[in-house]
């Protein structure tokens, strides 16, 4: 019998490609997503929770499968509010995990963010450092935090800020070598594929940094 995923932040840049991923992998049978809107994607494989992803409890009862995969994320540009940016940064990801255990979900794979860190003085990272604590704390046999550097890919809206690092990234990849590797832009392709891989392998480490995952994913 088939595998059950399922995606959280399907609507984003990363979570569109890994649930294409996975809506044409032969392993998985059923791919579940969960959303505050529609995607309005037909597929025999598809099935979809359209509701109030900060009230992500109420899904429990279908909230059930073999994987989780996370991709969910907003920037302080698009979230200004603080309490709202957390709410989705780390209440999300979280609730996310907790209801994957309660459920007995033994794979789950979310994207954080390089430099998370939950003693950081910068917001941010603290934010995302506080949900990678949270989350290896359920317990999940098989968690998965990838660490991605500035995510690189066509994007449906316009982010003015990311498009000028995305540039200037292009410039200083080529010279970021040795423990700089890191810092390199990164394709959402990869990351897509880096997730996709990381559930199937089940390797016996939690985080993934920016440089580990462009090496994962980069030749799937």
């Amino acid at each position: 019998m088939g595998k059950t995923a399922i995606v959280l932040g399907a609507s984003g840049l990363t979570g569109k490609l890994l649930l294409n991923q996975l809506l044409e992998d032969e392993d998985y049978t059923s791919v579940k997503i969960f959303s505050r809107r529609s995607l309005k994607l037909i597929h025999p494989k598809l099935k979809e929770y359209v509701g109030d992803l900060l009230k992500l409890e109420e899904f429990k009862k279908d909230f059930t499968g073999d994987e989780v995969f996370c991709c969910i994320g907003t920037t302080a540009k698009k979230t200004k509010d603080k309490a709202i940016y957390k709410k989705i940064d780390f209440g999300i990801p979280t609730s996310a995990a907790k209801l994957a255990r309660a459920n007995k979900i033994k794979s789950f794979v979310v994207i954080s963010a390089l430099g998370a860190n939950h003693k950081s003085n910068i917001f941010y990272n603290r934010t995302k450092g506080e949900m990678e604590k949270v989350i290896l704390n359920q317990k999940i046999a098989n968690t998965y935090i990838l660490r991605p550097s500035l995510i690189k890919g066509k994007r449906e809206e316009n982010r003015l800020g990311e498009g000028v690092g995305a540039f200037f990234m292009k410039m200083v990849n080529p010279f970021l070598c040795g423990g700089w590797k890191k810092y390199r832009a990164i394709e959402a392709e990869t990351i897509a594929n880096a997730m996709h891989a990381l559930a199937q392998a089940k390797p016996d480490y939690n985080i993934i940094e920016s440089d580990k995952i462009q090496a994962i994913g980069a030749y799937l």
